[in-house]
């Protein structure tokens, strides 16, 4: 396309929150028809605010937002779908006993009855035109994380959107379902789609944008034309500074069985098998990597290792220096710790199980060593000291360290859990999608943190989802699929293909005892 026709154009966007918080300062930028637009800054940046003002969930203090060269007043999602305008966002809002089908046309006025057929015949007629595959009638409770958001995204384009918002597209897809997902966004860019992402992943940014806009602390700072770019060309100009993009992966020294399962199976409430005969071995001194698709069984087996699941069967020993072993099953992580075994756990839900969000900085340092102390005044100095550390160590985006945990963005949140579970000196360290949602350089700074722990002798499990880090990072990669083991590989001979295969489809061949 020679001619490039602003179809989006922002002027002097603010957006503040309370006094002290600026999400976005005066940005002004522009969105191309035709084309797709990768949004890239550190956590905190201002990249979702931004984006939630355009689809009509927050609305500008300062500025003007033009679509098709009119200015215009988007004061919630419906306007934005008047205009146009549909985001997908990282958690899906579709209503599981549903179809794909009722879930696209839900809240959509319609003269009398709506007439299903002719909803599942538009739906096919979208899905033929891009490349989607949606079956009209199948219930979301029935659907893969991939299907899921495709109909996510059927659902903006049923209600006439050209320009679409994804908020981290890929974050639990496998490699050969982001592929897919790729293939489909091209084909909307060639049907004159606009098509804004945020993402982390900066290989994917190089590999599907035409263009990359980067924000700083709330700023718009440039924009690149990805084939001019680099990842480390991007990073600097996130971050500010030259950042090394190089993840370390130092030889293990002296690699001794810490955490030895076998036979592990469990069921949730509702009696689905989510762990089905897991057996393997983690190491001192090693990082072990967890790869699988969402609900593969990854978040109950980090769980049941940290005595926060009943199993079924099987068993969970820690191995001391001495090669003497305790039995995990059936105690608490009080009960565990009491035992002298030196274990911290960084949970999926960060807020739900790692930390408590009306509690400010010092607090939630204070709940890993409330019980520690015999006087009935709890130590305050120490976890204040240890919230200061953190917050210098890794660049905590806070006030100070008396703010509430709930007021900070979700990375935030996430180095102060990641900070205070290393800081507790562990012999294992179980790890969930310790860089979720973070910027590429908080990433880089949790990978450094994860490496030093495993040098001085700590047995690591790292449950990602980025694929690309766990091949770099990890000594070994146990795959899951369905809650059975597909494999265990090594991280310097693995790739990615095959990874993804493994994570899809049970591989044959025994654990390495």
């Amino acid at each position: 396309m020679n001619e490039k026709i602003p179809v989006l154009q922002l002027r002097h966007i603010t957006k503040r929150f309370g006094d002290k918080v600026v999400a976005n300062d005066d940005v002004s930028m522009d969105a191309y028809k035709g084309e797709i637009l990768a949004l890239l800054g550190e956590n905190g940046s201002g990249k979702t605010t931004l984006m939630n003002m355009i689809s009509g969930i927050y609305f500008p203090d300062e500025g003007e937002i033009f679509v098709n060269g009119k200015s215009v007043s988007i004061n919630d999602p419906k306007d934005a779908f008047d205009l146009g305008i549909g985001m997908i966002h990282q958690h899906f809002k579709l209503i599981d006993v549903m179809s794909a089908a009722e879930n696209i046309t839900l809240g959509l006025s319609n003269e009398g009855k709506l007439n299903l057929k002719q909803t599942a015949q538009k739906i096919n007629e979208i899905c033929e035109r891009y490349g989607f595959e949606v079956d009209p009638n199948q219930k979301i409770y029935n659907m893969s994380v991939s299907q899921k958001q495709t109909v996510e995204i059927v659902k903006v384009l049923y209600r006439g959107a050209d320009i679409l918002i994804l908020d981290e597209p890929t974050a639990v897809l496998t490699p050969q379902e982001t592929d897919k997902l790729f293939r489909v966004l091209r084909n909307m860019k060639e049907d004159g789609k606009t098509i804004i992402i945020i993402t982390h992943k900066m290989h994917e940014v190089l590999e599907i944008s035409d263009r990359v806009a980067i924000l700083r602390k709330g700023k718009y700072i440039c924009d690149y034309e990805t084939k001019q770019a680099s990842a480390q060309i991007l990073t600097d100009a996130m971050v500010g500074h030259t950042v090394s993009l190089n993840i370390e992966r130092p030889e293990p020294v002296d690699p001794k069985v810490r955490i030895s399962v076998r036979d592990l199976t469990i069921r949730d409430k509702d009696g689905i098998v989510k762990i089905d005969d897991v057996s393997f071995d983690a190491y001192s001194g090693e990082v072990l990597g967890i790869a699988g698709i969402a609900g593969s069984g990854q978040k109950e087996l980090l769980e049941a290792i940290a005595g926060l699941q009943p199993i079924e069967k099987g068993s969970i020993e820690y191995v001391e220096e001495d090669g003497s072993r305790d039995n995990l099953i059936g105690k608490d992580p009080m009960e565990i710790a009491n035992m002298g075994v030196s274990l911290s756990f960084v949970p999926e839900d960060r807020l739900g199980m790692g930390l408590v969000g009306n509690m400010d900085l010092t607090d939630n340092m204070m709940l890993r060593s409330f019980r520690k102390g015999k006087s009935i005044f709890a130590d305050r100095k120490t976890p204040h000291d240890l919230a200061e550390h953190v917050v210098e160590e890794l660049d905590v985006n806070t006030p100070n360290v008396a703010t509430p945990v709930r007021k900070l963005s979700g990375g935030n949140v996430q180095k102060i859990l990641v900070g205070r579970e290393i800081a507790n000196a562990p012999k294992v360290l179980l790890t969930a999608y310790a860089v979720r949602g973070l910027d590429i350089n908080s990433s880089y700074t949790i990978y450094d943190l994860i490496n030093k722990q495993k040098k001085s002798g700590v047995a690591v499990v790292y449950v990602g989802e980025d694929l690309d880090v766990l091949l770099e990072l990890c000594d070994k990669i146990l795959v899951l699929c369905g809650g059975k083991v597909s494999g265990l590989i090594d991280g310097k001979d693995a790739d990615k293909a095959t990874v993804g295969l493994m994570m899809t489809k049970v591989g044959g061949g025994d654990i390495d005892e």
